[in-house]
């Protein structure tokens, strides 16, 4: 049974068996608890279940419940009315109300306090809830999916998480498997966002050669496709060469393997380079100072050229942070204006 995977990209056994779960629940209006480290791909697993349900065309609606000050988090759940609290100079709808119809996303519910929970738990059993400094009860029609990298049991048993809210949610659960399970999948994504990178800073397509994608298979990946995502975006700006060699590889790839790390000689120790003199510093104008700056000056312009003006990907070559880049400029730009 096909399904949209909106992004999704996978053929390892292990995803594939929560493709079978994701077409058989998707057209259903069970409460779904999908689980997995950070970094699986969690959110996108969600739009996924919204885009095969029968509420596709209604709101999806996320929120991260970790991400949001505690004080906040009822208002932004709920909704409250105009003088609920000292800010609230209006009233404003929820994310609840928001979702009416489709589908509401509670990531990170491990991170709801007691309290709030109770509240989940009334919205699921009853469908219904007030805004905060409210009397008035709305209902709303909303599949509730939730996710957490927590083990939500081990929650319960240590009295952190309500029992009958983990049963409830826990209708149908989905775990993500972290990417050191999905060997199969590594280098799929690897390439997919190579090719993505490259075609974002308008290179040639790199190539990734036998031995870098035994590397890469072999790390766990504690940060999982986020990870893995990163390494390539770092290594579509770094790599000098059309095939991805194990030198390219960041340094935390190469220790893990066992791979001795090249160690990488500065440009100025390059065969060929000349060192600058007192000739050269008599053959200027000012002392110094001058003298360093007109080289910076020469060598901030160059990577700049050659990055298209992109500050981050010359900020990079520079071996410097875009923020220094930026300060340097303007300091430049002060003196010449």
């Amino acid at each position: 049974m096909g399904v949209d995977r909106t992004g999704i990209i996978g053929e390892s056994p292990s995803l594939r068996q929560v493709f079978g779960v994701l077409a058989k629940v998707s057209p259903t209006d069970s409460t779904v608890l999908v689980t997995g480290e950070s970094g699986t791909g969690k959110e996108l697993l969600v739009r996924a279940l919204h885009a095969n349900s029968k509420r596709k065309g209604k709101p999806f609606v996320p929120i991260n419940c970790g991400a949001i000050p505690r004080d906040l988090i009822e208002s932004e759940l709920f909704g409250h009315e105009k003088g609920a609290f000292t800010h609230a100079i209006r009233s404003r709808a929820g994310r609840f109300e928001m979702a009416d119809g489709g589908t509401i996303f509670l990531d990170e519910i491990g991170e709801l306090d007691l309290t709030l929970q109770v509240k989940i738990l009334r919205v699921i059993q009853e469908k219904e809830f007030e805004r905060v400094g409210g009397t008035v009860t709305t209902k709303v029609d909303v599949r509730i999916v939730a996710a957490t990298n927590r083990d939500l049991e081990q929650e319960v048993a240590q009295g952190r998480f309500r029992e009958d809210l983990f049963y409830r949610l826990n209708v149908i659960p989905i775990h993500l498997p972290p990417l050191r399970e999905r060997d199969d999948d590594i280098i799929l994504l690897g390439k997919h966002f190579l090719n993505v990178f490259c075609e974002q800073k308008q290179r040639d397509l790199l190539r990734l050669s036998p031995k870098a994608q035994d590397f890469l298979i072999a790390y766990p990946w504690p940060g999982n496709v986020r990870e893995l995502e990163n390494f390539m975006e770092r290594i579509s700006i770094l790599c000098e060469n059309s095939e991805v060699a194990p030198e390219d590889l960041p340094d935390k790839i190469l220790k893990f393997v066992g791979h001795e790390v090249p160690k990488r000689q500065p440009k100025l120790a390059l065969e060929g380079f000349a060192w600058p003199t007192l000739v050269d510093l008599r053959g200027q104008s000012g002392g110094l100072k001058e003298f360093m700056d007109e080289i910076e000056d020469r060598l901030l312009q160059e990577a700049l050229e050659e990055c298209g003006g992109v500050k981050n990907q010359a900020a990079e070559l520079l071996g410097i942070k875009r923020t220094t880049l930026i300060e340097k400029l303007k300091k430049r730009n002060a003196a010449n204006g």
